[in-house]
């Protein structure tokens, strides 16, 4: 690395340090969670959520009802955690939350902008 990050400096003349990433030992399995939650999120994007590449969210927060409709979701699924189906089903509530979440955060920044 240190070879190339001098040759790239050669070439392009820049002074800048090379960003080193760090190596982070999770102390809760955060980066397997991490990769789980893109793929339940990369596979809503597959089922009935989505009808003609569009989904019903997008109107929702196109509409201004954007943030009611994404807390109203991580409260449904919160309240729900543990009381219906198996263990994996309720897991899957909790990635329900979190992808509420993340539309919330979305939508927030959105409406900031």
């Amino acid at each position: 690395n240190i070879i190339l990050w001098s040759l790239y400096l050669k070439i392009f003349g820049k002074k800048e340090e090379p960003v080193v990433e760090q190596s982070i030992e999770y102390k809760y399995s955060e980066d397997r969670i991490f990769h789980e939650l893109r793929e339940y999120v990369d596979n809503t994007y597959d089922q009935h959520y989505s009808q003609n590449k569009f989904q019903a969210t997008e109107f929702i927060l196109d509409s201004g009802h954007g943030t009611g409709f994404c807390i109203g979701n991580i409260l449904k699924y919160a309240q729900r955690y543990g009381k219906k189906g198996t263990k994996e089903d309720a897991r899957k509530d909790l990635l329900k939350v979190i992808h509420y979440g993340i539309i919330a955060l979305h939508n927030h920044d959105k409406e900031k902008d």
